[in-house]
């Protein structure tokens, strides 16, 4: 009997240290020694990350790597809220003929998770008259989060001559298909528009007004009679957007190489200035001096296609790199890179690293040497820094592993692949 009564304490004991180890046990994912900029949260610190049920369960100094299940060494890496790339062109369709749509458009999942990006957002690739089939063929099926920008044009960027039927400028069915499809459309775009009148841009402009959501604005071709310094001072409404803002014909500085005071008058009116980087919208001419007398862009983005993925632009961390080495602080970078972009299509609720948001993470390797970066116009500049993602978090997922920290030493992994024993197979004879 005694034997029976040590036997159940000895049993009551394990179970009672089992549940003590599994109540230690708080977080599914730790992210450990990293380097934390968190804008949102002020953050530029060493902090460690835990992530539980897809969500930021904690930030602090120093989380016991006991109350996390799976443990990861992030020591001399930056750990960033995912990036959101709030232009990229996205409705890759086969037998599509297009200008970013189409066969110019690249599939999501192939360009993000690899360089950091949880977010993308299509701008203006479809219209309303083509939006529902983009949805259904690569939003809906796309492992990266995906919106989407409405083109003021209901068939989107299909051809160039396309975007320049006014007639088919429709900003009341735009703002319905918009708001059908609220939870992944986030704005209206204008772009390409060769015409000498502001129509594209008016008629975007209502769209956004009737469906409560900001527009982004591709200037295109530059004309005397719609200037862009008429488009950011009076056209665009506080939140809007102007894309291409370091484009080659963008006016920037004076004979006194000081900066063109309109841009901060527009600024000053809430309109909001983007990369867009692309094939052919960025130079150095402009981007130089207007980060060094402080104007900084609001959001940084890619303009991905295929005519700008394999040119100077990559990808988003080389045009991240690019402010970079311009004179830009990291943290504002980052800013630009996440919390804005986020709030500029009204989605305050990714971007950063508060506790309770959705676990979605860069893990970025700040890279010295001596780095050549080009720009659109065959400019070319060097610089001593470059970033390069390691890894991704989606939704607290790793999707992305570059120096494969998450596997194993597979000496320690055993027999796992099945059948390992080989006695029974007669070898031929050497």
């Amino acid at each position: 009997m005694r034997k029976f009564f040590v036997s159940v304490w000895l049993l009551i004991s394990m179970l009672g240290i089992l549940l003590v180890a599994q109540a230690q046990v708080r977080y599914e994912l730790l992210l450990k020694g990293g380097h934390v900029i968190d804008p949102k949260s002020d953050i530029d610190a060493r902090r460690d990350v835990a992530i539980s049920q897809g969500k930021i369960a904690a930030v602090a100094a120093d989380i016991p790597a006991s109350q996390a299940q799976k443990v990861v060494d992030v020591s001399g890496l930056y750990v960033t809220p995912g990036l959101v790339d709030i232009h990229c062109h996205l409705y890759a369709t086969s037998g599509m003929a297009g200008a970013w749509a189409g066969d110019n458009s690249v599939l999501p999942d192939g360009f993000s998770f690899r360089t950091g990006v949880t977010t993308m957002v299509d701008a203006g690739s479809s219209g309303w008259r083509n939006f529902e089939d983009f949805r259904n063929r690569v939003i809906d099926r796309a492992k990266t989060r995906v919106f989407a920008m409405l083109n003021i044009v209901g068939l989107g960027m299909i051809t160039d001559d396309i975007e320049q039927n006014m007639h088919d400028m429709d900003p009341k069915a735009t703002a319905e298909m918009a708001r059908k499809h609220k939870d992944v459309v986030v704005g209206i775009k204008s772009a390409h528009y060769q015409g000498r009148e502001w129509v594209s841009v008016e008629r975007a402009v209502e769209a956004g007004t009737l469906a409560n959501i900001p527009v982004m604005v591709d200037f295109g071709y530059f004309l005397p009679e719609r200037p862009y310094y008429q488009l950011v001072t009076e056209k665009l409404r506080p939140g809007d957007i102007s894309t291409h803002m370091f484009r080659g014909p963008v006016p920037y500085v004076g004979k006194d190489g000081k900066l063109l005071s309109y841009l901060r008058e527009a600024r000053k009116r809430g309109v909001k200035f983007d990369v867009g980087h692309g094939g052919g919208s960025f130079v150095f001419r402009n981007a130089a001096p207007s980060v060094q007398q402080g104007f900084y862009p609001d959001s940084i983005s890619t303009d991905l296609h295929t005519g700008s993925m394999n040119g100077a632009m990559m990808d988003m961390v080389t045009t991240m790199s690019k402010l970079l080495v311009l004179g830009e602080p990291l943290k504002e970078v980052i800013r630009e890179s996440t919390v804005n972009p986020a709030n500029e299509i009204k989605h305050p609720e990714l971007g950063h690293l508060t506790v309770g948001a959705v676990a979605d993470i860069a893990v970025l390797n700040l890279m010295t040497g001596k780095f050549g970066y080009a720009d659109a116009a065959n400019g070319r500049i060097e610089g001593a820094q470059r970033l390069l993602c390691e890894m991704t978090l989606k939704e607290g997922r790793v999707v992305w592993d570059w120096n494969a920290r998450l596997a194993q030493d597979y000496h320690k992994l055993g027999d796992q692949y099945g059948i390992r024993e080989v006695d029974h197979i007669v070898l031929p004879k050497e």
